[in-house]
């Protein structure tokens, strides 16, 4: 069953050419690519959840030639949140760009967005990581640029400039390794590095770069202005999957790689610069006169919380406690990435009957938008951590965890996150289900528009927290930090 995995890769791609050449046929061919690939991930899920791990070396190369793909428990629960994520936006974006010129145009860009982030997830050698996230980047730079509007332009210029920093980092940290152990692949460099300064240098420039397309504190300025004036759909996923993608490649590369070499100070580095993300873009987005730009701010907090837990994951040994801590993170990470697509869904829907998403002017938006009102309020306990959210169990094992080990400033962090997140989500709550009457004349949103929000936050919501055992064993038992087999 190997060959699910390029299944998973070709099916986007096969549908992208013709996308391309008919435009018309880009929304079916669309909703076929994304319906079969949640699928294929469904089953991979299977295959993952029995065996472990599963690899294919298209053209039967050796080790360290060639193209190699392979799934693990954490590669294969991302790709599930990015096929179940995808699905649903394609299924908004159909009406969203109905009748619209960029409609075109977007079709053929997200379906080498989707392609892109599958083979980086499933990718299992350096340079074909970067290959996939420089494709990733300039799929996303080019969707942001749909808005078509100044904003939007300026924005996509200024992601597109940093996003190729970002890369350039990366390879040359690939480079260094290269030229130090003489291989690409992640099992053949993670059986040769040693605490020697290549290894120092490589780290220090692949994190470096991808701490930047993460949008991690102080390199988040890219982040808001690029999501904030997106098309939802793409807003959707430049904050639920584009910034997992260099996330997971962060931690994937942690845990195959450095993490034997690197020492605690820099997990602990890495900790403050979460811990900084949190309370900055929480406080941003308390501040935020715009709903896409709370959530865009948000994104930048949420992506601290995964930061913030780097320090633990360095200090636990491994065993029950670790793969707790481990299996929080990646449920942190899922959660994130079904409430916030939700989310930007939901503002994409009260944007385009409201004509506008001022916050201090959405009073009243429940009379004429129920359903999108409760989808961000759900959106809204996710991001919070509220039970029976994913985000509370989540935040429950990793902050058991942490006292356990002994570390209480991670807790001190979250709380004050946890505090501030509820003060923008209420903030927004307490103007959507205000008594303002909203003036006649705008008809009411279809189901095509609201109903894949709302189940993508109650994915966030519920689901993910009443139904996380199986996330736990697909995800365990967590390798010690070295190479995989």
């Amino acid at each position: 069953m190997s060959n699910l995995l390029a299944g998973i890769v070709a099916l986007p791609l096969a549908a992208a050419l013709p996308a391309l050449v008919w435009p018309v046929a880009g929304r079916p061919l669309a909703l076929a690519a994304t319906g079969l690939t949640l699928a294929a991930t469904l089953l991979l899920l299977g295959e993952v959840a029995a065996a472990g791990t599963v690899t294919l070396v298209p053209g039967g190369w050796t080790a360290g030639l060639g193209i190699v793909l392979r799934a693990d428990g954490l590669s294969a629960a991302l790709l599930a949140m990015t096929a179940a994520v995808a699905l649903a936006a394609t299924l908004y974006a159909g009406r969203y760009f109905a009748g619209h010129p960029a409609g075109r145009h977007f079709w053929p860009l997200w379906l080498l967005l989707l392609t892109a982030l599958n083979a980086l997830f499933l990718a299992a050698d350096l340079f074909n990581l970067y290959v996939t996230l420089e494709l990733l980047g300039l799929a996303a730079v080019a969707l942001a640029t749909l808005a078509g509007t100044r904003a939007a332009l300026e924005a996509a210029l200024r992601y597109l400039l940093v996003g190729l920093l970002g890369s350039m980092a990366y390879l040359a940290g690939v480079a260094l390794l290269y030229a130090a152990y003489g291989r690409l692949d992640l099992a053949g460099v993670a059986a040769a590095i040693g605490p020697d300064p290549a290894a120092a240098a490589a780290l220090a420039l692949m994190f470096a770069g991808l701490l930047l397309k993460t949008a991690a504190f102080p390199l988040h300025f890219w982040l808001p202005p690029a999501h904030g004036s997106a098309p939802a759909p793409v807003s959707a996923a430049l904050s639920a999957l584009v910034v997992k993608a260099a996330f997971y490649l962060l931690l994937r590369l942690w845990l195959d790689l450095f993490a034997p070499v690197a020492g605690a100070g820099v997990a602990t580095l890495l900790g403050a610069l979460g811990a900084a993300a949190v309370l900055w873009g929480s406080w941003q987005a308390l501040r935020a006169p715009r709903l896409k730009l709370l959530a865009a701010y948000s994104t930048v907090a949420q992506v601290g919380y995964l930061l913030l837990f780097f320090p633990l994951l360095a200090v636990l040994p491994p065993g029950p406690a670790r793969e707790a801590a481990f299996g929080g993170l990646v449920l942190l990470a899922l959660s994130h990435g079904f409430a916030k697509a939700g989310f930007f869904l939901a503002a994409g829907v009260v944007q385009r009957h409201a004509g506008h998403d001022r916050i201090a002017e959405l009073d009243g938006t429940v009379q004429r938008l129920p359903v999108t009102s409760f989808t961000l309020a759900l959106a809204g306990v996710a991001l919070i951590g509220l039970p029976p959210s994913g985000t509370f169990l989540a935040k429950w094992q990793l902050l058991s965890g942490a006292i356990g080990a002994g570390l209480w400033w991670p807790v001190a962090v979250v709380a004050i996150g946890t505090l501030l997140a509820g003060a923008y989500v209420f903030r927004l709550l307490g103007h959507l289900f205000g008594n303002a009457v909203q003036p006649a004349g705008r008809r009411l949103a279809g189901a095509g528009e609201e109903l894949p929000p709302l189940l993508l936050a109650l994915a966030a919501a519920v689901a993910l927290g009443l139904f996380a055992a199986p996330l736990w064993e697909l995800l365990a038992p967590l390798p010690a930090p070295g190479p995989r087999p």
